[in-house]
């Protein structure tokens, strides 16, 4: 295997349309609302469009924070750098820590449904066999690292082809959804109001199960180093990409509340898709849309892999991880031993996943999990750009609102979801959510006490930024930047 520990990643492979692309399948719209609707609906019932439509209103905090902070330092880490060069090293780590955990642990949520979709496409009884779909998921799954491991050109091919096919079969089911007359109840706009949450603790719940749908947008920013004028596009992509998904989940949420029962929900709940494409266009449309989620949950694996993956990467060329985690492959220029590593380790928990019980009760503990992990590193993220930004935050109303203002409601949002759910939740969940962060407290202090340039980081500061132009397009924007350089002062 021929490699080299200096080389980095290549950069100017992905472009605008290339990082759109990505950041809607890290999102992975079919996916999420198939396995995340039952979820959702259990938590606040006829809530659940209000849900999705008060977690967007932060979670764009956090994307313009994202998009913020990447003007100002391109870094395949992401928050992992930016948080640990604002607030504190430490909390940099455990940034990246969470999204590394929570991205491994969605390899068994991802692998789980890819397998059941494929396996319903030829008979739905064996779709509940969780061993069969583990088996057909973990096949799956080594498809997408080789994907992975062939470098972002074959990536970026591959996701125009999954998440082509997924978009043209919601939009088309989107229509026939409006035609479509109601079997369940008429829409009503209070579904959009407070009025059917249960209380601040119901709330919570339906917001912290609503960042696991938009989560995954962000592999814009793990894919900037690799990114034709990164400063710019990275965070332009994410912002397309979430309206975008944004529409898609609202439109198939209200859908679901119109069209199927409380019952009829239930009872699919892990295929809620199948189920409503059954009502819309009975014999095809179920089929049409198990397509759909398979193809969604394949692209998210792909996209999943890269965040993991190039947040490793970061890891190991900043040894606060092992150094060999930082290592390129010469022809394929993609961390190759971060990608190795994943994948042996997500297969050891697929394979130890049959012991756990069904599909759907890995799927609700995973989802829950994942999202008190997505909340502590996304309310990071937010704090970070007010931080690098607040020099600058009085020069103009639209640098308070979108570096500060916004930002900092997103992270305090986010903040309050984790403290509110924590009574909400299963005893599993929780052990996975925060044993999970708290796992990373060992690589933290080990290579903090070795001498880890990253714990003496240089600090992101907006006000000695170069201005918009050249940010955006000056000299050497095209070229990504390296791990620790300029916009910066000493600690």
């Amino acid at each position: 295997m021929r490699n080299n520990p200096g080389r980095g990643l290549q950069p100017n492979v992905l472009g605008t349309f290339d990082t759109v692309v990505m950041a809607v399948a890290g999102s992975a719209p079919a996916y999420s609302i198939t396995a995340t609707t039952a979820v959702l609906v259990g938590a606040v019932g006829l809530a659940s469009p209000a849900a999705l439509l008060y977690c967007a209103i932060p979670m764009l905090g956090i994307v313009l924070a994202y998009s913020r902070l990447g003007r100002l330092d391109a870094h395949a880490g992401a928050a992992y750098s930016w948080v640990g060069r604002t607030l504190h090293p430490a909390l940099g780590f455990l940034s990246g820590w969470a999204l590394v955990v929570s991205a491994t642990i969605f390899m068994v949520a991802g692998s789980l449904p890819a397998g059941a979709m494929t396996l319903a496409l030829f008979d739905p009884a064996l779709a509940v066999d969780t061993e069969l779909a583990l088996l057909v998921g973990a096949g799956w799954f080594l498809v997408m690292l080789l994907v992975v491991l062939g470098g972002a050109r074959l990536t970026v091919r591959a996701q125009l082809l999954l998440t082509g096919v997924e978009l043209a079969v919601l939009l088309l089911f989107v229509l026939a959804a409006v035609v479509h007359n109601g079997s369940a109840q008429a829409f009503d706009w209070s579904w959009l109001g407070f009025g059917h949450f249960d209380g601040t603790s119901g709330f919570a719940a339906g917001a912290l199960v609503a960042a696991f749908y938009y989560w995954g947008w962000d592999v814009t920013s793990n894919l900037s180093e690799e990114t034709r004028n990164s400063r710019r596009t990275a965070g332009l992509a994410a912002l397309i990409g979430m309206g975008i998904v944004f529409l898609l989940f609202e439109a198939f949420t209200i859908a679901v509340n119109v069209i199927l029962t409380a019952d009829q929900i239930q009872a699919g709940s892990a295929n809620v898709l199948g189920v409503l494409g059954e009502e819309i266009w009975p014999g095809i449309g179920g089929k049409l849309l198990i397509v759909a989620v398979m193809m969604s949950t394949i692209a998210t694996l792909e996209t999943t892999l890269i965040q993991v993956t190039r947040s490793l990467f970061a890891m190991g060329r900043d040894r606060t991880m092992p150094r060999a985690l930082g290592t390129v492959h010469r022809t394929w220029n993609t961390p190759w031993v971060a990608i190795a590593v994943v994948g042996a380790v997500a297969l050891g928990m697929l394979a130890a996943a049959s012991a756990l019980g069904s599909v759907t009760e890995i799927i609700s503990d995973a989802v829950t999990a994942i999202s008190l992990q997505i909340c502590v590193y996304y309310g990071l993220a937010g704090i970070a750009a007010v931080v690098a930004y607040r020099k600058v935050l009085l020069r103009s109303v639209r640098d308070f609102v979108l570096a500060g203002l916004w930002p900092l409601l997103g992270a305090l949002f986010m903040f309050w979801m984790f403290y509110e759910s924590l009574s909400e939740l299963t005893p599993v969940a929780i052990a996975i959510g925060i044993g999970g962060l708290a796992a990373g407290l060992v690589p933290m202090v080990w290579y903090w006490l070795r001498g880890s340039s990253y714990y003496r980081p240089a600090r992101l500061d907006a006000s000695r930024a170069p201005d918009d132009g050249e940010a955006y397009g000056g000299p050497g924007a095209d070229r990504p930047a390296q791990a620790g350089e300029a916009l910066a002062t000493d600690f």
